[in-house]
């Protein structure tokens, strides 16, 4: 094989399968000589690739970690089972499934042949899946949009429904992805209101990279944390519950069992805890997490999270009743 370039990506891809490999193997594989394979060893070493080279009659090479991640080389199915995975962890909003994974989505689908787009694709539509909560599904591919667009600090143009219903056109300079864990947001400038504004990804549509640059606006916060402009943000457009909550079990069982966004529990005992925090998430979503924990727990407050729990749990207990006296006389 006499193309440098291409010998080298077939040598890292023999490199990259978990195997030492002689130097003769190697030289028979790419039709060159071991010479040749020492020098590729060396121009891969000075690409950042960690090859170690053993000696002796049985002494190879093999791709090592190294301390820093080098650019990896997928065959087909692997790059579709990562895309996959990541298009579904991102269109839910798993917890701690992050804006890293979408980064490394939209870096994916980029460079994705059309015939393995139309697998992924494929794949996705044919699969159901098992939500939790009242976290909204996203499509992924307006999640890589908006990333891409911010990766590449381009301004963005999409259609917008506001909670009430109501539609509009917007053009925003997107400055970051928020995930929750239960919904992602954007954080970015409306272009036409000439503020900053959050959008709940869920709720955009028909995104649109136009092409044009921008230099990044500051925070109002000053340092440049999204997370925390989120959170102010929502403290100012709905009221946090004010959550009192003790679980008879241990502190480790709960926390275990609640989304980080809920904050700490506190060890009241070896078989209790208690769990004092704001959330800025829905009534139901919250009454729904605390039922999931799957252990005897007493609400102190809101007054209007006791009041949901009642409503719920007799209508829990007339669905039961129902059941069970179609079973007797069925």
């Amino acid at each position: 094989m006499t193309d440098t370039p291409a010998r080298l990506l077939k040598l890292l891809s023999l490199l990259q399968t978990p195997r030492e490999w002689p130097g003769s193997e190697l030289a028979d594989r790419l039709d060159v000589t071991a010479r040749t394979i020492r020098r590729d060893i060396d121009r891969l070493r000075d690409l950042g690739y960690p090859v170690e080279a053993s000696r002796g009659s049985v002494g190879g090479y093999r791709l090592v970690a190294g301390s820093a991640m080098p650019p990896l080389l997928l065959d087909d199915e692997e790059a579709v089972a990562i895309a996959v995975g990541l298009r579904a962890g991102a269109g839910h909003a798993i917890e701690g499934v992050d804006e890293a994974s979408v980064r490394a989505l939209a870096k994916l689908e980029q460079v994705l042949p059309s015939r393995l787009r139309h697998r992924v694709s494929s794949l996705q539509n044919a699969t159901v899946p098992l939500t939790r909560g009242d976290g909204s599904t996203i499509d992924p591919h307006t999640l890589t949009t908006i990333a891409s667009a911010v990766t590449g600090r381009e301004r963005l143009r999409f259609a917008y429904r506001a909670g009430d219903g109501t539609d509009s056109r917007r053009q925003a300079e997107p400055y970051r992805l928020v995930s929750t864990g239960s919904r992602w947001y954007l954080v970015a400038y409306d272009m036409d209101r000439e503020d900053w504004r959050t959008f709940r990804v869920d709720r955009v549509s028909e995104p649109f990279a136009t092409g044009s640059r921008f230099t990044p606006r500051e925070l109002p916060t000053g340092d440049g944390d999204a997370a925390e402009f989120l959170t102010r943000s929502m403290a100012r457009t709905q009221p946090g519950l004010h959550l009192d909550v003790t679980f008879r079990a241990p502190a480790g069982f709960v926390a275990a069992r609640l989304p980080a966004t809920l904050g700490a529990v506190e060890a009241t005992g070896e078989q209790s805890c208690r769990l004092r925090t704001v959330s800025s998430d829905s009534l139901e979503w919250v009454a729904l997490r605390l039922a999931l924990v799957d252990c005897e727990f007493e609400v102190h407050g809101p007054d209007r999270l006791v009041e949901y729990l009642s409503g719920l749990g007799a209508r829990l207990t007339r669905a039961a009743s129902l059941g069970r006296s179609r079973g007797r006389h069925g």
